[in-house]
């Protein structure tokens, strides 16, 4: 019973249905049978056995022998073989016909498909804290060229930016470029200025610029992450957007190195301020996120960000 199973399933293989394997298996056996009798030989429904004996002799795998009791035969093994594995290659002819066609009628639609794209699939708009947080600080820890960062208030509270401090070390452990310009107000928060300090420290380059018009931060000269201050909502309203456009990124770091050139130092901009704070002061409390683009309705700015 085995092996009728496994040669059945073979047959199946080669195209037939498991009641023709089953039957054609059968009919092997003997000369003629009846049509009662080749279903119970291959355990068959009655009912149906005259269909798939009808589907054997249109296959050319079985003859028909009229009479007052019609019988039925099977073909030689290999003449059925053959003619099952050539029934087999001209399907697959039709196949190779049809998905050359259908490739060619499909090819239109999908070469009009790539040349549509959304026009702003590639800006991103963030409004929930959480997001701009984890954005930000994937920014960092991704980054593997360059960061530049516009840091200005108003600020937040959010964690230490212990992924800007990591990446500003391994960066410039690697040689590559960390910097940061931040609005002169922040020179007037003694808690800000530590962080800098601990940015300097890791290896990022900061200097102090008069002003800058808007927060931001440029990774790898490809991806930008801004702060929008909205002209029509209330006022210090702003929406955070990441936007993916090399070109946009390289107009945005030419206009930071223009101003990054005529900006002083932190160690100028402090002498020029307050000429005490030359020298960093002592940690006292864990370096707050200083380059976070979110923003707060906080009234007292905190050693967040720059």
């Amino acid at each position: 019973m085995q092996t009728d199973d496994r040669r059945a399933a073979d047959l199946e293989e080669l195209g037939l249905t498991n009641y023709e394997a089953r039957v054609y298996l059968a009919l092997i056996r003997r000369d003629v049978f009846t049509a009662a009798e080749v279903a119970r030989e291959a355990g068959v429904p009655r009912q149906r056995v005259y269909d798939v004996l009808e589907g054997l002799i249109r296959r050319q795998l079985a003859m028909l022998h009229p009479g007052r009791v019609a019988g039925y035969s099977a073909v030689a093994p290999e003449t059925a073989v053959e003619r099952l594995i050539e029934q087999q290659r001209r399907s697959l002819g039709r196949l190779e016909r049809l998905s050359s066609e259908l490739a060619r009628e499909l090819k239109p639609t999908y070469d009009s498909g790539r040349t549509h794209t959304d026009p702003l699939d590639y800006v991103e708009v963030l409004r929930d804290p959480a997001d701009i947080a984890e954005r930000f600080a994937r920014m960092q820890t991704t980054s593997e060229g360059e960061l530049l960062s516009f840091c200005k208030p108003p600020w937040i509270t959010p964690p230490e930016n212990t992924a800007g401090l990591e990446a500003s070390a391994r960066l410039h452990a690697a040689g590559r470029t960390v910097r940061s310009l931040y609005t002169r107000e922040v020179l007037e928060d003694p808690r800000l200025v530590e962080v800098m300090h601990l940015f300097v420290e890791a290896g990022e380059e900061v200097r102090i610029a008069d002003d800058l018009p808007l927060k931001m931060i440029i990774s790898d000269g490809s991806t930008v992450l801004c702060d929008m201050p909205d002209p029509v909502a209330r006022d210090g309203a702003t929406t955070t957007l990441c936007i993916r456009h090399p070109s946009l990124a390289a107009a945005l770091a030419t206009a930071f190195r223009a101003i990054w050139e005529e900006s002083p130092t932190l160690t100028e901009a402090l002498k020029e301020a307050q000429p005490e704070a030359l020298e960093p002061p002592a940690a006292t409390s864990s370096p707050a996120d200083a380059g976070s683009l979110e923003v707060s309705n906080e009234a007292e700015p905190d050693a967040s960000q720059a």
